[in-house]
């Protein structure tokens, strides 16, 4: 089983575009439990323009799916991951400034803060992946981290799904057997839909969670939250 976690964020940045809480989301996060999600991702970043430290805060008393919290491991970023009930740490490369996710972690360039931070969250409990390109020598260092799992980056897959699937989807099943080799779980995110993500699926074994939130908040504009959920849930099935 694939588990699916939705990924909140959109629905924090419509909310912050007008101000006050509508769309209110702890009342979101928790109709997607109720429509059969199987976790919620949230990525707060230093600037708060979309999920806020006291999201986390909310969403961490009142889920009873996983919680998976992404972002790059600043002070604030790890104090707030260790002060409250999250399941799963997400670690992302990312600069303060960048528009959303765009690159895994040079792992071997970093081996050694990582270490670091890998141990210190494990030392608080909790679980820790990786974002990651699906470059095996990257994938390789990823493990000398002592990272639980890897999230494999899914853009160039998505991005090629349509000129030559087989193509698009062949480096990530190479990756996912090493990751497989090297005792590592294996989740995935970015671009994921309702087109491409039952290929994904269905070639990558061992694949435990996909994070999705883009694609699937935009889809339910059209087909509502309940419906979507389902329909994301049944790509997976």
């Amino acid at each position: 089983m694939t588990k699916l976690s939705v990924n909140i964020n959109k629905i924090a940045t419509i909310r912050n575009a007008r101000g006050g809480n509508t769309p209110h989301v702890l009342k979101t996060a928790l109709d997607c439990e109720r429509f059969g999600a199987e976790g919620i991702t949230v990525h707060p970043r230093p600037d708060q323009r979309h999920i806020r430290y006291t999201d986390v805060e909310d969403l961490s008393h009142n889920l009873t799916t996983e919680f998976n919290v992404e972002g790059y491991p600043n002070k604030e970023f790890l104090d707030l991951v260790c002060k409250f009930n999250v399941h799963q740490v997400t670690l992302v490369p990312d600069k303060p400034d960048v528009l959303t996710s765009n690159a895994g972690w040079n792992c071997k360039k970093h081996v050694d803060k990582l270490k670091d931070i890998v141990a210190m969250l494990h030392s608080n409990n909790r679980r820790v992946s990786l974002f990651v390109d699906s470059d095996l020598d990257q994938i390789e260092w990823a493990k000398q981290t002592g990272a639980d799992r890897i999230e494999l980056y899914t853009e160039s897959y998505a991005d090629g799904f349509k000129a030559n699937k087989e193509k698009a989807i062949a480096p990530y099943i190479a990756a996912a057997k090493m990751a497989k080799d090297l005792n590592l779980g294996l989740n995935a995110g970015h671009d994921l839909n309702l087109e491409n993500l039952a290929y994904f699926k269905a070639n990558i074994p061992n694949l435990l969670e996909v994070s999705i939130g883009h694609a699937l908040i935009s889809d339910a504009l059209y087909y509502g939250l309940d419906n979507t959920i389902k329909m994301y849930l049944a790509k997976l099935r």
